[in-house]
């Protein structure tokens, strides 16, 4: 196999990563903190592995096989996670190779698991760096999503592929959407960080929640997350901007070019928003009615945390884990349903289960009437059988996936709860577990090593759609 075009397209995401990595250096360095040079030293490193990469295999033509676009997707995540650690590794924070790694990985697959002990002490750079990769991944996922995952038809994926380049729906070329998605990417980062400023959020806090909410990623710059504001006025808009993140885009650019009932003419945004409004009901009745809270109260914190968890943001602003084994098994299930495709979110993605839905459907009518023709639908257009058999055989991966995962968690010593929360917010990129260890009000320093290696794999292999990771390993996609 040709890699050369895959170094090529690396090495140019490498350098975008070297130039981000000036910002946490000027951020430190105007706080007058030392850890400046460690910023500038890394990206001085990024830089000269990518100027590498890029004279090295740099051709006049840049053209990818179907093989070619599984092992660059997959590389380019690992090694921004990779060079991504190193601010991590050599801040004044001292984190093992370890634990920068999966901070990295946590942070550019929007997942939001720490290791961090002591956020609200920690350096401003390191802060902002953490908000920067959240941010990246975002837009990262965003675009992936629409130009590489509908061609390499992962987890029936290719549904969108149609809607997204036909020149009479969006915009003409790919190019242009993904730069038309940047542009709305940016530009709901600038309000988000704006209206959080006119809260009274300082500058830097503003800015870096911004970029964490829209994204969907959950970092915080304080040990206590979103809590810390202890603002109703904060949580309801950090609540609106994780939903505005948990939107596909690309209804965003149709909404912009006047088709304003894009948005809520699309099956996946009028389900998030049903189950949304069915969980933060239950979430609210339940906590009221156990006296947990009133129901002013009740509904704010409801809200908040049934939205960061849905979306796979992973923000908090109570120990959810006290709400008792009702709130727990729903969120449970909710982190795992994920949001919409074409989103920051993560998680299964709400298509999947219409498309199964759709497909179960049919299949019972065809029992009752086995001469009956029934097609299934989803956005009023028939569902093809290759994609009904993608999406089914993604469940089937992302349940094997999460099993093995709970099961690897176990035999590191990590008790029932924490490894299938583990398991399970991992592989769904959300951010916070279940119990004491690694809930709301706990972090994932105390893992072992070889846990956080684990859940480092199931962080790519969730942000990354499981299909896309796993084909690497089949002998026959090295062969020819």
């Amino acid at each position: 196999m040709e890699l050369r075009p895959v170094v090529f397209v690396a090495g140019i995401l490498l350098s975008v990563l070297s130039v981000a990595m000036l910002i946490p250096a000027m951020v430190d360095a105007s706080a007058g903190h030392s850890d400046w040079q460690v910023f500038a030293a890394s990206s001085a490193i990024a830089l000269f592995l990518s100027v590498c990469m890029v004279l090295t295999t740099r051709s006049g033509v840049l053209t990818f096989t179907l093989r070619q676009a599984f092992v660059m997707t997959n590389l380019c995540w690992l090694m921004i996670a990779t060079v991504g650690a190193l601010p991590f590794a050599l801040c004044e924070l001292e984190l093992s190779f370890t634990d920068a790694f999966f901070e990295s990985m946590s942070g550019v697959t929007t997942t939001g698991s720490t290791v961090i002990v002591g956020l609200d002490n920690a350096p401003p750079g390191i802060l902002m760096w953490r908000a920067i990769l959240q941010w990246l991944g975002g837009i990262g996922i965003i675009v992936m999503a629409i130009a590489i995952l509908p061609i390499l038809q992962v987890g029936g994926m290719q549904m969108f592929r149609i809607e997204a380049f036909q020149t009479d729906k969006v915009l003409p070329k790919a190019a242009q959407i993904a730069g038309g998605i940047s542009i709305v990417y940016i530009s709901l980062t600038a309000f988000a960080a704006i209206l959080l400023w006119s809260l009274g959020l300082s500058g830097f806090d503003a800015i870096t929640h911004a970029m964490t909410s829209i994204a969907t990623g959950g970092f915080s710059t304080y040990d206590a997350s979103v809590g810390q504001f202890d603002s109703s006025a904060v949580d309801w808009s950090i609540s609106l901007i994780m939903l505005l993140g948990s939107l596909p885009f690309v209804l965003y650019l149709r909404v912009l070019r006047g088709n304003f009932r894009a948005l809520i003419n699309d099956s996946q945004v009028r389900l998030l928003l049903v189950l949304v409004l069915l969980a933060i009901l239950a979430t609210t009745g339940w906590v009221v009615s156990h006296e947990i809270m009133d129901i002013s109260a009740a509904l704010r914190y409801s809200t908040f945390n049934v939205i960061s968890i849905i979306t796979g943001t992973g923000f908090t602003t109570a120990d959810f884990g006290q709400w008792g084994g009702f709130v727990t098994i729903l969120f449970f299930m909710l982190m795992c349903i994920g949001g919409c495709a074409g989103s920051t979110t993560c998680g299964i993605k709400i298509f999947r289960f219409q498309v199964l839905y759709a497909t179960a459907k049919t299949q019972l009518q065809r029992l009752m009437q086995p001469h009956g023709v029934f097609f299934s639908y989803y956005n009023r257009k028939p569902i093809s059988e290759s994609v009904a058999e993608s999406v089914m055989g993604f469940f089937f991966l992302f349940a094997v996936t999460f099993a093995l995962l709970a099961i690897g968690l176990g035999m590191f010593g990590l008790d029932f709860i924490t490894a299938m929360s583990g398991a399970a917010t991992t592989i769904a990129n959300v951010g916070p577990g279940f119990g004491e260890i690694i809930g709301p009000a706990g972090t994932f320093a105390p893992l072992p090593d070889g846990a956080k290696w684990l859940m480092s794999a199931g962080m790519l292999l969730g942000r990354l759609e499981l299909f896309t990771v796993l084909v690497l390993f089949i002998p026959t996609f090295w062969r020819g």
